[in-house]
């Protein structure tokens, strides 16, 4: 079901002690101060109980590839994932491993001061300190030699990959990588995901970049 998630091998945080939860597709790797494995086994499966719950009443929300209309009031979880599909232009399904791993790791910090939720490449990060994250893009000759330096943020913060030639997430696109960086791990993940998909060819990266940076909040 899942994928051979190698690169999580090398991503150790020291002081940090890490543990993984699964629960049905949602496979999360997870470093907090402690091992937290009920209480992250409990908000992976309230995220997706709310999230299924949703789709059984709005089908379109599972399958839809454009944005759906916005409405309140809701749960939370589901009001971010529209939203940030309608930043980045994409069905709301794209955001849902971002919106989880949100979930989680809000979660969790009622209990750990630092914690890293990593959920297929889309990463939620609260540390007390700079954190190097490097990105792993199959079998590109840059997979695992290129990261991203974050300086220590007050307030928790994403860091969200798509790729359009390894992994199950679909995608349209042919790059090895999409890189996002947001406050908002939802958006983060379907920015990834719509800036992938109109990568085609080396030509359309420069235009991708100058769309990416017309979306507020990433």
């Amino acid at each position: 079901m899942f994928l051979n998630r190698t690169y999580r091998r090398s991503s150790k945080r020291e002081g940090l002690v890490p543990f993984t939860i699964t629960v049905k597709e949602t496979d999360l790797h997870i470093q907090a101060e402690k091992k937290l494995e009920e209480k992250a086994l409990r908000a992976a499966i309230r995220a997706r109980e709310l999230i299924e719950a949703h789709i059984e009443t709005h089908p379109d929300f599972l399958t839809s590839l454009v944005p759906l209309q916005r409405f309140r009031p809701g749960a939370a979880i589901i009001e971010n994932m529209l939203e940030a599909a309608h930043a980045a232009g994409v069905g709301p399904m794209a955001a849902v491993a971002g919106a989880v791993a949100e979930f989680t790791g809000k979660k969790l910090l009622e209990d750990s001061r630092e914690v890293i939720v990593e959920n297929g490449g889309d990463i939620f990060i609260k540390t007390e300190s700079e954190t190097v994250v490097g990105i792993w893009a199959g079998d590109s000759p840059l997979s695992m030699r290129v990261g991203i330096r974050v300086e220590k943020r007050e307030k928790a913060y994403a860091l969200c990959t798509s790729s359009g030639t390894l992994g199950h997430s679909k995608s349209f696109g042919r790059a090895d990588a999409v890189t996002i960086l947001s406050p908002s791990c939802p958006l983060a993940d379907a920015a990834a995901t719509a800036l992938g998909n109109r990568v085609q060819k080396e030509s359309d990266i420069q235009s991708v970049v100058d769309s990416a940076k017309a979306i507020p909040g990433i």
